[in-house]
């Protein structure tokens, strides 16, 4: 049986998400030798680049910037067209005109986190001292020099505070870490479906995935660029791995129960018999078209560094002493991959920290996807929290207000 990736296909459509490390379709920021990035392994990064895209127009007091972060898997293109796929931005749901982000009022920031593949520096980048990829050459990095490498892009923009930062998942990391270390910075904080340090649970989770692609006779110890090959098979393969921990049990049994694809007996055999094995090998298939294998080790290895009471003496609560910032803190019932004990636990220690905060447990049987599809309680919620934020510094009321 040959492999269920298309690599003709695959490799045409590789070849534009490659050019997109260098040369986005979208505002990209570089930084020269004169600004490098100290990162957290203990060197220094020069040359830094930093692909995002913005919606809406900053107000003259800038008052009304929200940054929004992404997920592991995701981009800078939140409410617009990816231009590698062609699909709608990964949070139209959340971010546009008249939406709980709206873009009528707020002027919305979203950057490519570092190490990523679409315009901010990471591994598929061309290492310019080198003229090559950089590939294993860079440095490892943490969700601390994702943030750092963000406030260098909005201090480039001009934007010296921040009405609010959200993010989900990986983002949402990204939330809690920017609350600490820059709490001048932000007026709010949306952290949605995340906790303040990765499992043991999901860092084994990564862990199969980063060995599926590295055991790919194509990743050539992370070369394959230089070498004209792409390990899509293994990448697939970590996909379909890391996409059922984004669902719940009940939201694979109602999409897909044990329904035959296609036909109306076993195969016997072990192509795709049943749907929800189809669906994940297209999952598998899509995502190479669009993301970096090597970024995907890089990314997955920050997420499994975070442990945000770690820097501050193992106490959570130190992280946010004194903190002015409002907190809204936001989880699901069905998610296991970060569930509701995590968002408890930045919430009792925002709590002991005195800062104000929010909590809400939402129910939905979507897993940790939820934050990512159409739940409309969470849409409240966050309208609601940026509409008290807004009015709090002087914004006028939105739509529909």
């Amino acid at each position: 049986m040959t492999s269920f990736v298309r690599k003709d296909v695959a490799s045409n459509t590789a070849a534009e998400a490659r050019r997109e490390a260098d040369e986005p379709h979208s505002p990209v920021v570089r930084f020269g030798a004169g600004a490098p990035l100290r990162l957290d392994a203990g060197v220094e990064l020069n040359h830094l680049q930093i692909g995002y895209q913005t919606y809406g127009e900053p107000n003259a007091a800038g008052t009304n910037a929200v940054l929004v972060c992404h997920a592991l898997t995701g981009d800078q293109h939140a409410a617009s067209l990816n231009p590698v796929t062609g699909k709608p931005g990964w949070w139209e749901t959340m971010v546009g005109p008249g939406k709980p982000i709206d873009t009528e009022r707020f002027f919305v920031i979203c950057a490519n986190v570092l190490g990523g593949c679409m315009g901010t520096t990471g591994p598929a980048s061309t290492d310019p001292m080198t003229g090559r990829p950089y590939g294993l050459e860079m440095p490892l990095v943490t969700i601390r020099d994702m943030v750092n490498a963000q406030a260098m892009l909005l201090d480039h923009l001009g934007i010296e505070k921040l009405l609010c930062v959200a993010g989900g998942s990986m983002g949402g990391m990204q939330v809690l870490q920017w609350a600490a270390s820059y709490p001048e910075r932000l007026f709010a904080a949306m952290p949605i479906a995340t906790g303040a340090r990765h499992s043991a649970q999901n860092i084994a989770f990564h862990e199969v995935g980063r060995q599926a692609v590295m055991a790919d006779p194509d990743w050539r110890g992370g070369r394959y660029l230089a070498e004209g090959v792409t390990p899509h098979r293994g990448l697939a393969v970590a996909r379909m791995a890391a996409h059922i921990t984004y669902m719940s049990d009940q939201s694979l049994h109602n999409k897909f129960g044990r329904r035959l694809q296609n036909r109306e007996m076993p195969t016997f055999g072990f192509d795709a018999d049943f749907q929800v094995e189809s669906y994940l090998r297209h999952q598998g298939e899509s995502f190479v078209q669009r993301f970096d294998p090597n970024s995907y080790l890089y990314v997955t290895r920050a997420m499994d560094y975070f442990d945000l009471a770690a820097d501050y003496g193992g106490v959570l609560a130190n992280a946010f002493r004194g903190s002015k910032t409002r907190f809204c803190v936001a989880s699901f019932t069905s998610d296991w991959l970060f569930p509701t004990e995590d968002s408890r636990a930045i919430v009792h220690a925002l709590n002991a920290s005195g800062a104000s905060v929010s909590f809400t447990e939402i129910e939905s049987d979507k897993g940790h996807d939820a934050f990512l599809l159409e739940e409309p309680q969470l849409f409240a919620i966050a309208r609601g929290f940026l509409d008290s934020a807004a009015r709090a510094v002087g914004l006028p009321a939105g739509r529909g207000a």
